[in-house]
């Protein structure tokens, strides 16, 4: 009779243990089809800078009133393979006082990220919106030090609100495609 429940306890544990490897395999399953969104920044990178200084050294001594600065701001992105894609913040700033060009200043900077978790209908504005969001700061901080070591003061761009930028490409392109 000892025997008897010896065998119905082990009996018991293993069933006990293969419905807890069953729940395992199903909540890894049900996790691997239904990953959390994640985006990571791999690397960043200056792709491309520019700075011209074409009035120097009289536009860096004549006192000029409130120049006329002209900011661009352009974002592409394209795949990579394995979940990865370069996101490439294109910014184009052009003084001038009257008629004088004081600088022209333009940078790439650019990041892999690693894109997880997210729909293809959600990928474009993750990677046109919430990729240049976290890069920014670090392209401006390089416009800033371009335009200081050029000899003007630095160059301090406002927050971009990338979410108005996205809807503003959506709506040309969708013009230029009517058209």
């Amino acid at each position: 009779m000892n025997n008897d429940k010896e065998k119905n306890v082990s009996v018991n544990q293993s069933n006990g243990q293969k419905q807890a490897t069953d729940d395992s395999n199903k909540l890894h399953q049900e996790s691997s089809e239904k990953i959390k969104p994640q985006i990571g920044i791999q690397i960043q990178y200056v792709k491309d800078l520019s700075f011209e200084n074409p009035g120097s050294p009289e536009s860096l001594t004549a006192t000029h009133e409130n120049p006329d600065i002209q900011i661009n701001v352009e974002v592409q992105a394209r795949p990579l393979g394995d979940d990865n894609y370069e996101v490439l913040l294109h910014i184009t700033a052009n003084s001038q006082s009257g008629k004088t060009t004081l600088f022209v200043l333009e940078l790439t900077y650019g990041a892999i990220c690693k894109i997880l978790g997210v729909s293809q209908e959600s990928l474009e504005p993750v990677l046109l919106v919430e990729c240049p969001r976290l890069i920014f700061p670090f392209a401006r901080r390089i416009l800033s030090d371009a335009t200081k070591d050029g000899g003007f003061p630095p160059l301090m761009l406002n927050p971009i609100d990338f979410m108005s930028l996205y809807k503003q490409q959506k709506t040309s392109s969708t013009k230029e495609v009517e058209n």
